[in-house]
């Protein structure tokens, strides 16, 4: 038998470990030639595809992060390999294998591995990269189509790339067999043999450093948040290894001294269990704990960032299509004319509204930050029409007495002025001046605020009526506004009902809303394309490091437990006993990564002047189905792994 036939049928042997590993890799392979060959597209090289420039930069920048991760993540795969493969290597070098001859065993079978690897992510990648360049087309808008191709360049930068990158993983690792001696090889135990023990000042440490973590990450704001920054990753990431290294073993060492917990049904041996795994994968489950803290962190933040922007769109547009008239007739636009070009455009009207009122100018007020010499000027209406198109904006209504006034500001950003007793606004309306004790100050815009009504003085309707009949007609104003069913995809009504204005017509109209949540979307959704990827990556990589470390212990842990058959524990016992283990590997750095993201995303809230904590638990929770879903694939396979023996 050669050194090559062995090292397959050391593959084919060992497939069920290997397979966790193997397909870590070839999904890596897959994503680096997906984003490859797009870079490397004739038609994006050229110059054909306009938006390509745009997600080029973050393309680039996930290649290098892969190649980073994949060598990382093959390097301990590997030396994990061999770890389990002591006695194996202690048999083979008592029977008179040479130190050399076991490395380049090791390389024949990492270079085996390496090759079906790049194979298959490369077969993988030719076979999806249609779809990825259609799903790019989507994002970029595009209107060329992007023509499905092959680069070489591509093929060649990720075969040899990563073929060297394996090579030299192979050439590493293979320098540390050998460098025992027979008797420690053959009798080498995996795990240790005296119980594990946690230092007590350690695990205050622990503790300490995660509380003083997530209380800067409360404390931070805006201000302090290039001081706080490193202070708190650092904090975090020190307490969550000593957690896993000391504090987790005095917590079970703790509980193996409370009888009440230690003796019932089979905590005794789940919770002795516990202490060693804990103890021997301590780095695994810190890995993958800060992993998942980073996966569903960005996650969360895009997420996020997508929510509020298009809230902060709807907020400054509360009409698809709005626009202010002045004077007699219509200046800008018949309404009747304006509904059937957007209805004519394919849009559907949902919702028209109408808001009367005058020009007050000349406006001055110490709250509002309005000075004489600004020549300020607002849009009056009536309180019973603010708070009626209020109510549809989800704001608060007002009632303002005779002899007094509310401004309302558009933006909720622009808030920061806090009334005080006796402050007033002053100006001129209806042909005549005015002084009004100011009520309040309000922040959100209920109609289109452009032009003359960009800023509304609401007041009593008495006082408007009387504004309104001392008004000349060129003081008089008129604000319509539509809303689009589904008017994410209306912008060909709104192109219509544009196209139909004319240059000077175009102040007095806000129509920008279906573009700017165009934009937006096409931007935020190419970064979550981009790094959707990278997080699956991620998180495919955090669930096949604890498969891994779950089937290199298959063969001790099969030898326990049927010996804990023979003395009379079921089938039943083992199974509960199995997920308990496995349950902790997989749940505990998940639940412990959502705890650092719910602080994270408390600390971006903060910086933003917005909770959105919120947002984040919708990716938390899909991330905890998806691990979910892993765990109960690992856990079935390894109980029936370990129940393949008979029992006797």
């Amino acid at each position: 038998m050669t050194f090559r036939s062995l090292a397959l049928n050391n593959i084919r042997g060992s497939w069920r470990s290997y397979a966790a590993f193997f397909l870590s890799s070839v999904f890596s392979v897959m994503i680096f030639y997906l984003y490859a060959s797009f870079l490397m597209h004739p038609d994006v090289a050229s110059g054909h595809i306009v938006h390509a420039n745009e997600v080029k930069p973050m393309m680039k920048f996930c290649e290098y992060l892969i190649v980073i991760f994949s060598f990382f993540f093959v390097l301990y795969s590997s030396s994990a390999f061999l770890k389990t493969r002591k006695k194996e290597f202690g048999l083979l070098s008592l029977f008179g294998t040479t130190r050399g001859q076991l490395r380049k065993m090791v390389v024949y079978e990492s270079m085996a591995i390496a090759v079906l690897s790049i194979g298959a992510g490369l077969g993988l990648g030719i076979l999806l990269s249609k779809l990825f360049l259609m799903a790019l087309e989507v994002l970029l808008q595009s209107d060329v189509p992007i023509r499905f191709a092959i680069p070489g360049q591509a093929v060649l930068l990720t075969g040899g790339g990563f073929l060297l990158l394996f090579l030299a993983i192979a050439l590493i690792t293979a320098m540390t067999v050998g460098r025992q001696q027979i008797v420690e090889l053959l009798g080498g135990a995996r795990r240790p043999k005296k119980a594990p023990a946690a230092s007590p000042w350690l695990s205050i440490l622990a503790a300490a450093s995660l509380v003083a973590g997530y209380g800067l990450a409360c404390w931070m704001t805006p201000m302090n948040f290039l001081i706080f920054a490193l202070p708190v990753i650092g904090l975090t990431t020190l307490g969550t290894y000593f957690l896993y290294t000391q504090l987790s073993v005095a917590v079970l060492n703790r509980l193996k001294r409370s009888k009440g917990i230690f003796y019932k049904r089979t905590n005794m041996l789940v919770i002795s269990q516990m202490s060693y795994r804990i103890k021997d994968n301590a780095r695994v489950l810190f890995v993958v704990t800060i992993l998942s803290a980073v996966v569903m962190s960005a996650a969360s933040t895009v997420y996020v960032f997508q929510k509020l922007q298009r809230d902060q769109i709807l907020e400054h547009t509360p009409f698809t299509v709005g626009y202010v008239e002045r004077g007699d007739g219509h200046p800008v636009m018949d309404p009747a004319q304006a509904r059937k070009l957007l209805e004519d455009g394919g849009g559907r009207i949902a919702e028209q509204a109408e808001l009367q009122g005058v020009v007050a100018k000349g406006l001055t007020s110490a709250a509002a930050g309005w000075k004489p010499e600004d020549s300020r000027k607002a849009m009056a209406v009536s309180a019973s029409d603010y708070n009626l198109l209020a109510k549809r904006a989800g704001l608060d209504a007002v009632n303002p007495a005779e002899g007094e006034a509310v401004i309302s500001f558009p933006y909720k950003e622009m808030k920061g002025s806090k009334t005080k007793p006796n402050e007033t606004v002053s100006g001129k309306a209806g042909g005549a001046s005015f002084e009004l004790k100011l009520q309040k100050l309000v922040y959100g815009s209920v109609f289109s605020p452009v032009n003359d009504a960009t800023y509304l003085l609401v007041v009593p309707d008495s006082t408007l009526q009387a504004w309104k009949d001392g008004a000349p007609s060129a003081e008089r104003l008129r604000a319509y506004g539509f809303e689009l069913s589904d008017w994410e995809r209306a912008l060909p009504a709104v192109q219509t009902f544009e196209k139909a204005l004319a240059k000077e017509q175009k102040s007095f109209v806000q129509s920008y809303r279906v573009e700017s949540y165009r934009d937006m979307k096409q931007s935020i959704g190419l970064t979550i394309f981009v790094g959707l990827f990278i997080s699956v990556l991620f998180f495919v990589a955090a669930g096949s490091l604890l498969y891994f470390k779950q089937f290199t212990e298959l063969q001790e842990d099969q030898s326990q437990f049927q010996a804990l058959r023979k003395i009379g524990l079921t089938a039943g016992e083992l199974r509960r006993t199995v997920a308990a283990q496995v349950g902790i590997l997989y749940l505990a750095p998940c639940l412990l990564g959502i705890v650092h993201s719910v602080f994270a995303m408390f600390a971006l809230g903060t910086l933003i002047g917005t909770p959105v904590w919120m947002y984040g638990l919708i990716i938390m929770g899909i991330y905890i189905l998806l691990q979910g879903v892993y765990f109960l694939i690992s856990c079935t396979a390894y109980t029936r792994s370990i129940l393949k023996l008979p029992a006797s």
